[in-house]
């Protein structure tokens, strides 16, 4: 009987291995850090673009398309607290 406690005792005093999958932790920063300049530098071109060739319509739509996609890439988790919102105004739990 007090082999089997002893014996329990040291299979939960033994720490449990590391996860052998990839650690995805800072996947998400590393992703915004890169493309986050170069959407930059796109967004930059495209304006001066339209900028030159007067197409001021075209400008004010780009820029708003623009913004919308740039929260998208420097606000963090805005699409989980989106996806939340949504849910909960539809009334899923």
């Amino acid at each position: 009987m007090t082999l089997k406690t002893v014996l329990l005792h040291l299979i939960e005093l033994t720490p449990t291995p590391p996860a052998t999958g990839p650690d995805t932790g800072g996947l998400a920063n590393f992703l915004r850090s890169f493309f986050a300049p170069l959407f930059l530098v796109v967004v930059s071109v495209v304006a001066l673009f339209f900028l030159f060739t007067r197409e001021i319509t075209r400008f004010v739509q780009f820029l708003i398309l623009a913004v919308a996609i740039g929260v998208i890439f420097y606000v963090p988790n805005i699409i989980e607290v989106t996806a939340k919102a949504i849910a909960g105004a539809l009334g899923i739990k």
